[in-house]
């Protein structure tokens, strides 16, 4: 009898501990925030100047460049799979990016929380049970909208023309799904091939898979 119990309510308990921060989550959400931050440090060059001449080519184009800022919600939601893992390190990651310097400032943090944001919705949305390449393509998509909207109040995107702010979003959106899902999905699989995501879902799923 104390046997059926507890395998009544096994499942019970690992359901609520899903949603648990473990401590080795808060240290890979760091980690992983701080490794983002260095790659957004390293893109604010080669993107800003990719923004800057697709943007001349056609107003609101330049937000085809911008997926790669977007990248750490993604990741953080597809390895930690807790409430809040792709605001935080989204988060850390604009953070680091603002601390190291670039010529955004505090505002780099702003983007971090609305980015991060908007992908956490997209990974509320399916209840943090879903994280499959679509999800994670629709999670950078998310990050997307959600930098585009800060943008209409924190630059003079709002005073610009409707033309521009809907091509804006709809590059937001393209380079979201795909250079922060699409490229995020397939650095957090080459990642769980190695083992390093032992203690995580992303790594378990991996070596079932092969």
């Amino acid at each position: 009898m104390h046997t059926s119990t507890s395998a009544r309510t096994a499942p019970a308990v690992a359901s609520g501990n899903r949603f648990t921060w473990r401590v080795v989550d808060i240290v890979v959400a760091a980690v992983l925030g701080v490794a983002v931050g260095l790659v957004f440090w390293g893109w604010n060059t080669v993107g800003g100047l990719w923004f800057t001449a697709m943007d001349a080519l056609t107003p609101g184009l330049g937000g085809i460049a911008v997926g790669i800022w977007l990248i750490g919600g993604v990741i953080g939601g597809l390895i930690i799979r807790k409430p809040g893992a792709a605001l935080l390190v989204e988060l850390i990651a604009a953070v680091v990016s603002a601390l190291i310097g670039n010529v955004w400032g505090v505002t780099t943090i702003f983007s971090g929380l609305a980015q991060g944001l908007g992908a956490e919705l997209i990974f509320l949305a399916f209840l943090y049970l879903r994280f499959t390449l679509p999800v994670a393509m629709l999670a950078g998509a998310g990050a997307g909208v959600g930098a585009w909207v800060l943008e209409l109040f924190l630059t003079p995107n709002l005073s610009k023309t409707v033309e521009f702010n809907l091509t804006y979003l709809g590059t937001l959106v393209v380079s979201g799904a795909l250079l922060a899902g699409l490229v995020g999905w397939l650095l957090v699989r080459a990642l769980a091939a190695t083992g390093a995501l032992s203690r995580f879902a992303a790594g378990r799923e991996a070596r079932r898979d092969v």
